[in-house]
């Protein structure tokens, strides 16, 4: 029998009313998330995933539909679902004239902690190299946002709700912040993490839901997702070259000259592209990975209807 969705949602909608206008910032989102699994929630700003994530938390109320978690309803069963959360919010909001250490005794006392949460936060707090000795105003955005992590953590909960939860760690410690969350993982923890970035979300996560513009328009394995199998390829010269060289190239769909350069979008092997321009001296090689808005586009087209 497979497991009841840590999270689920239907329908759930959320109409904010400016005036007598009407701004729709989530339609009809239809989702489940399953035990044990890191869900990234994909998107650009303003997508819509904030919103979804204040819905789950009733910390704002539903225009229609619902959400359940852990199979009870999100706004009438916020308070007890909350104990097994951890929540970490975009905008991170923290005392600024207590230390870290003060804070994560603050929360740790109001959770009604024993000593487990304290000891697990001076261990989360070791693997993300955070001084707790240092008041919050003295923290950096990337120690603020590892002071987040420790309080969303430190009770171990369930459930992980993540906004955008690397915005200021050095790349060192988001490999760090990845291998915590595959840990979560192995211990039977479920994870819900937004974010735009895809490189983010490629290493951890198990499946993505895309949104945008408040609708859902795909939920994919982060593997089927990902293959899309172009990248952008920049080459620079040293002498100007035309992009007719390089346009007929198999794999090839996309060329922009400027500055002696050629921009080009190949899918599939190299070589028939250096091939094409063998005989010019070429300076340089930049390749660089799709954004998440170019593979969405590639995977879905412009309307949001997956291609054949």
């Amino acid at each position: 029998m497979a497991a009841n969705p840590v999270i689920q949602t239907d329908n759930l909608t959320k109409v904010y009313k400016t005036g007598k206008e009407a701004v729709v910032a989530l339609k009809d989102l239809n989702l489940s998330v399953q035990p044990g699994e890191i869900f990234g929630f994909l998107g650009p700003n303003g997508a819509g995933k904030t919103t979804t994530i204040r819905l789950l938390l009733d910390l704002i109320r539903p225009t229609r539909g619902r959400a359940n978690i852990f199979g009870q309803d999100a706004n009438l069963n916020s308070v007890a679902l909350h104990q097994r959360i951890g929540f970490l919010p975009g905008e991170l909001s923290l005392w600024k004239h207590l230390t870290g250490k003060q804070v994560v005794n603050y929360v740790a006392s109001v959770r009604g902690d024993d000593g487990r949460m304290v000891k697990h936060a001076n261990e989360l707090a070791e693997q993300l190299d955070l001084d707790f000795s240092k008041k919050v105003r003295a923290y950096s955005s990337g120690n603020r946002r590892k002071l987040g992590l420790v309080v969303s953590m430190m009770h171990k909960p369930d459930l992980l709700i993540l906004d955008e939860p690397t915005g200021g760690l050095d790349p060192l410690l988001q490999q760090t912040f990845n291998q915590m969350m595959r840990d979560a993982r192995a211990a039977g923890r479920t994870v819900f993490l937004s974010s735009h970035v895809l490189g983010e979300v490629q290493a951890i996560c198990d499946r993505v839901g895309i949104l945008r513009n408040g609708e859902l328009k795909a939920v994919e394995r982060v593997d089927d997702l990902t293959h899309t199998n172009f990248q952008w390829i920049t080459l620079r010269f040293r002498d100007a070259i035309a992009p007719e060289v390089v346009a007929q190239v198999p794999g090839v769909t996309e060329v922009t000259a400027e500055n002696h350069s050629l921009k080009v979008r190949l899918s599939g092997d190299f070589d028939p592209l250096l091939r094409a321009v063998e005989g010019h001296y070429i300076v340089g090689v930049q390749t660089k990975e799709p954004t998440l808005e170019e593979i969405f586009l590639a995977f879905y087209g412009n309307n949001g209807a997956q291609k054949s």
